[in-house]
C-alpha cells in the first residue's frame, strides 16, 4: 500500500458496531461481533465462508436484525429494523450479483420508485431524471449515457451503475461485496479509480474479497472474522498477507504437493476424438488417464465450460467420438453420462448441481436414488447414514444432514456436491471452477480433496480460471483459446507465462482463397 492509501479522517469512527450477536436455527452466526469504518477509509472485512462477514454487514444495512449488542453511526446510536431505514441514514450495498433491471435504462435503474415526475406529479419527468443521473456520473468521472439500457452494458459498467446508485441516497458508507469477481484486470483498475475518489470524498468503503492480492492495493485496514467472531484489525501497510490468512483459517494452509502420476503405466478413462460443437467447439482432442488430473486452462469464451457440458450431454454435439475405458459409448443427455460413471460439478453450483432449498441429505443422494430404493420404497435410513458418512469424510460443517443446503456456506455446498457424485461412485469427475467464490481455508480444503480422490484411483478434470490453481493441481494442463485446443503442457515444464501464450493463440483468419489475412 503507497502513501495515498492512507486514511484521510483520524477522527471517531462513522459506523462502530460493538457486541453483536446473531442466532439461526441450530447455528451461532455471530458471537460479540465487532466493526469500525471510519470516513474517507477503504476497510477489508475478510474471513472464510461461513465467517459472519455478510451476516453482519446485513445487520448494517438493515436485512437481518441483530439479537444483542450496539451500533453507533456518526456518533449517535442507532436502530437499523429495515434496508429503507439504511438507505435513508446513507448505508449502502452492492451486492456480488448485480441487482439491476437489464429492460430499463440507467437512469430508471438509479432512480426507480424516486422518479422526478411534472404535470401534477403525474408524468415521468425523463429530462430532469437524465439530467440528475448525469450529473452524478460526471463527479464519478465515468463516461456512461443516462438514456442507455442496462442490458446493453457490461458487468462492469453495470457496477458502476449500481456504485451511482448507492450515491444517489447520498451514501457516506458503501459495502461492496467481491466487486472485482466478475471483471477484467483493466475494469478492475477502472474501479479501483472510483474507489479511490470516494474515499477522496471522504465515504467509507467496506471492501468483502477473497483475493489477498487486492487487498495489499486498495484497503488501509482489515479485519478477521473466523466462525462468527471478530479475530482483529489490522493496518495492511503493515500486515503480510500470509498473517492474514493465518488469522482467518486458525490453521495451517494444506501445501503439500499433488502426489506423482507415471506416464505409461495408467490406462486411459476417457477419450475424446474430433469432438465439434457448432460454432463453438473445434476438433476437440485428448486423453484423460486413471489417477490424473488434467486441468483445463483458457480465457473466457476459450471453450472449457462447453468441452465439460458436451462430454457430459448437457449440449448436443455435432460430430467426434468419446470413448469410456476404451468403448464407445454415445452421450445424447447428462443421464447417459452418468450411466458411464462420468460426474459433472457445474461452475453455477446452486443452479446446477444443488437443490439449495432441499437438505443436505436429499442433496446428497438424487443422483443415485435407484441404492437407496426397493420395490418403490425410499429407504430414509439408509440415505441420512450415507449422507452422514460423506458429510463426514468431506468434514462439511453443517449441524446435520437435515440442515438446508442454501444455509451453508459456498465451501460446504460444494463439498456436498462432491458427496452427491461419490455417493454415485463416479469415477470421472468433471470440475468446472471448484473454488469460485471460495475463501482462502476452504480452497485449501478442496484442494486436498481432489487429490486424495485421485490418490482412490478416481480421475479429475478440472477447470479453472486461476492459473495458480492449475499449475498446483494438474498433472498435465490443456490450453484452449476461441473453441480450440492450442497447447497441452506438462505439469514439470508449464508456467503461468507459457499457458498465456496458447491462450492467445489466435487461429489466423483466411480470406475467401484461403490465404491467411495479414
Amino acid at each position: 500500500m503507497n502513501e495515498e492509501n492512507q486514511p484521510s479522517n483520524a477522527a471517531g469512527p462513522l459506523v462502530l458496531m460493538e457486541g453483536i450477536e446473531k442466532r439461526f436455527p441450530g447455528v451461532h452466526a455471530l458471537d460479540q461481533c465487532r466493526f469500525e469504518l471510519k470516513a474517507g477509509e477503504i476497510h477489508a472485512l475478510v474471513g472464510e465462508n461461513g465467517a459472519g462477514k455478510s451476516t453482519l454487514m446485513k445487520i448494517l444495512t438493515g436485512v437481518y436484525r441483530k439479537d444483542a449488542g450496539r451500533i453507533v453511526y456518526k456518533g449517535k446510536e442507532v436502530d437499523i429494523p429495515n434496508t429503507k431505514a439504511a438507505q435513508h441514514l446513507g448505508i449502502g450495498i452492492i451486492h456480488q450479483e448485480l441487482n439491476l433491471m437489464p429492460h430499463l435504462t440507467v437512469a430508471q435503474n438509479m432512480y426507480i420508485g424516486r422518479e422526478p415526475r411534472k404535470a401534477f406529479k403525474l408524468f415521468l419527468d425523463e429530462k430532469e431524471l437524465n439530467a440528475r443521473v448525469e450529473t452524478l456520473l460526471k463527479k464519478m468521472n465515468v463516461q456512461l449515457d443516462p438514456r442507455i439500457k442496462v442490458s446493453e452494458l457490461t458487468v462492469a459498467k453495470q457496477q458502476m451503475v449500481e456504485i451511482a446508485k448507492a450515491l444517489s441516497f447520498d451514501s457516506e458508507v458503501l459495502i461492496m461485496d467481491e466487486p472485482t469477481a466478475a471483471l477484467t484486470d483493466a475494469e478492475i483498475e477502472e474501479l479501483f479509480r472510483i474507489i479511490r475518489q470516494l474515499r477522496e470524498n471522504g465515504v467509507g468503503i467496506v471492501y468483502i474479497s477473497h483475493r489477498m492480492e487486492e487487498l495489499k492495493r486498495i484497503t488501509d485496514r482489515i479485519t478477521v472474522m473466523r466462525d462468527g467472531c471478530y479475530i482483529d484489525t489490522v493496518p495492511t501497510k503493515e500486515t503480510s498477507i500470509d498473517k492474514i490468512i493465518s488469522m482467518m483459517v486458525g490453521r495451517q494452509i494444506y501445501t503439500d504437493s499433488k502426489p506423482e502420476i507415471e506416464d505409461q503405466a495408467r490406462e486411459t478413462v476417457l477419450e475424446v476424438k474430433h469432438l465439434h460443437a457448432g460454432s463453438t467447439l473445434k476438433d476437440i482432442n485428448f486423453k484423460l488417464r486413471k489417477g490424473e488430473i488434467l486441468g483445463f486452462a483458457g480465457l473466457m469464451g476459450a471453450g472449457r465450460t462447453e468441452v465439460a457440458r458436451a462430454i457430459f450431454g448437457a449440449d448436443p454435439i455435432d460430430s467426434g467420438e468419446i470413448y469410456v475405458h476404451g468403448n464407445k459409448v454415445k452421450i445424447r443427455n447428462p443421464h447417459d453420462a452418468v450411466r458411464q460413471g462420468i460426474g459433472y460439478l457445474s461452475e453455477d453450483r446452486k443452479r446446477y448441481g444443488l437443490i439449495v432449498d432441499m437438505n443436505v441429505k436429499i442433496n446428497n443422494s438424487m443422483a443415485a436414488m435407484k441404492k437407496f430404493t426397493i420395490w418403490g420404497w425410499v429407504n430414509k435410513t439408509k440415505m441420512r447414514k450415507t449422507a452422514a458418512h460423506f458429510a463426514e469424510a468431506l468434514k462439511v460443517k453443517t449441524p446435520s444432514v437435515m440442515q438446508k443446503v442454501k444455509f451453508l456456506s459456498g465451501g460446504n455446498q460444494q463439498k456436498v456436491v462432491i458427496g452427491k457424485w461419490l455417493t454415485r461412485d463416479c469415477d470421472i469427475l468433471i470440475f468446472d471452477e471448484p473454488t469460485r467464490g471460495i475463501d482462502v481455508g476452504a480452497k485449501s480444503e478442496i484442494y486436498k480433496l481432489l487429490i486424495d480422490l485421485v490418490g482412490q484411483g478416481k480421475s479429475l478434470i478440472v477447470i479453472s480460471s486461476e492459473l495458480p490453481e492449475v499449475l498446483r493441481l494438474s498433472h498435465r494442463i490443456i490450453v484452449m483459446c476461441e473453441g480450440r485446443i492450442t497447447g497441452e503442457l506438462d505439469n514439470k515444464e508449464a508456467t503461468q507465462e507459457m499457458i498465456m501464450k496458447y491462450a492467445t493463440m489466435r487461429e489466423p483468419e483466411m480470406n475467401e482463397h484461403g490465404v491467411i489475412k495479414i
